[in-house]
């Protein structure tokens, strides 16, 4: 009897999934607990493990396709049980014969087949894949479209992608004596294309959450400067011992998000939330670091970083990092959320207005260290100097709070000691 092939329940919120990617497909054969589907939903990726040791017979909702929790999208069918059914039917050596005979007929059909097989994964590999700029490139080229790397979204081979690779192969044949001469391609051309790729939902939800912000939150963005000088002396004085002791690298954003907690406490109508007609105020602080996923935006939450030292900020940053990646990240650890801290600057960044992440009323936003000239003491001198931006909704927190939050941060990183004392 084969086996259903169900989407899985993924968390109170959420009941539709797309196939993200289908990791197997029909007639290959799969052990227990591998996974055969990738399912995206608007808040993580789940994998669908198989259930047991067998083969992929049937697959009902194609990559790209919708299904409900619940909804079978393929089946399959487990070892054993034919094997099984038959030795109790039929004599032994009957069994065999019938299974020698079997393997004969499947030998002679799978050489007749396999070239067949190849060929049509090829051109679904190329349809799917292969956009059409590229493959006109590679044609006149002579050149396989599996021998040159992909870098377009969800693994497409672009046409930059083909003028690059033949740059680079062309360029290193260029040295050796030819017959003819190449007429080199110019990453000019006249051609005009345009690829419509639908949304995913965890993209579309990000949209819908942006989009949200705007329209719901009087949303402000207030502005101020961090020399960077003694957090970086700091972390250059205790960087070697720091990582001995806890096999973590010492990084800013633990010294941020404690002098985060020590300003939300001060002013904490940053802390809060809008609900209603009220206003509610918390005496947690569960702190959203925002990681660019393997998939798109995220923002897994510290619950408690207020009990949180620099080594377990650290690791738990570093750990939501590498599974952001692989989008690994468990859908309760996206939920919630009091304040938020993103930094563009490890991007690049020199300056943004960073949007809240409703019902949340603040998020800041880091930006790039660059050394530039500033006044000390009369004096002018170079200092590694950071941007930095507090957006925040207007409803509840004033301009005066809002100014007061950003210095108070400013004051703490650039005097770390008065983040252990607390003042």
């Amino acid at each position: 009897m084969p086996i259903e092939l169900k989407v899985p329940s993924v968390g109170e919120s959420i009941t539709e999934v797309e196939i993200s990617e289908w990791n197997k497909t029909e007639g290959d054969s799969v052990k227990r607990d591998e996974v055969v589907a990738i399912l995206e939903t608007e808040k993580v990726t789940v994998e669908l493990p198989a259930p047991g040791n067998g083969v992929i017979t049937k697959i009902l909702k194609k990559k790209g396709e919708t299904a409900k929790v619940g909804d079978v999208i393929g089946y399959m069918e487990v070892d054993g049980k034919r094997e099984k059914k038959i030795g109790k039917e039929l004599p032994q050596a009957e069994t065999q014969r019938e299974t020698e005979q079997k393997e004969a007929t499947r030998s002679r059909a799978g050489e007749k087949s396999k070239d067949a097989t190849d060929r049509d994964r090829a051109e679904t590999k190329e349809t799917v894949r292969l956009m059409p700029a590229a493959r006109r490139i590679l044609v006149e080229r002579g050149v396989k479209p599996e021998e040159v790397p992909a870098t377009g979204p969800g693994g497409r081979l672009l046409k930059e992608d083909a003028l690059r690779y033949l740059e680079r192969v062309e360029g290193s044949k260029a040295e050796q004596p030819t017959g003819e001469k190449e007429t080199p391609i110019s990453p000019s051309s006249d051609v005009r294309e345009e690829e419509i790729v639908p949304m995913s939902p965890l993209r579309r939800r990000i949209a819908e959450r942006l989009v949200e912000a705007q329209q719901t939150a009087a949303l402000l963005t207030t502005f101020n400067e961090i020399d960077m000088t003694a957090v970086m002396e700091l972390r250059r004085q205790y960087r070697e011992s720091f990582e001995k002791k806890y096999s973590i690298k010492l990084g800013f954003m633990s010294f941020f998000v404690k002098a985060s907690i020590e300003a939300l406490k001060l002013i904490p109508q940053v802390n809060a939330e809008v609900r209603g007609t009220d206003i509610v105020y918390r005496n947690y602080y569960d702190i959203g670091i925002a990681i660019g996923g393997g998939r798109g935006l995220v923002v897994p939450v510290l619950r408690h970083a207020e009990r949180m030292s620099f080594a377990e900020i650290e690791r738990a940053i570093d750990d939501f990092a590498r599974r952001a990646e692989t989008n690994k990240l468990n859908l309760d650890e996206l939920r919630g959320g009091t304040f938020t801290i993103t930094n563009g600057g490890i991007y690049g960044s020199l300056l943004s207005t960073p949007i809240i992440n409703p019902p949340q009323s603040g998020i800041l936003g880091m930006h790039a260290i660059q050394e530039r000239p500033v006044v000390r003491d009369g004096q002018i001198v170079i200092r590694p100097m950071m941007y930095v931006a507090l957006t925040y909704d207007h409803r509840i927190v004033d301009g005066r709070e809002a100014v007061t939050f950003l210095r108070h941060i400013k004051g703490l990183l650039e005097d770390p000691a008065r983040i252990l004392l607390e003042v």
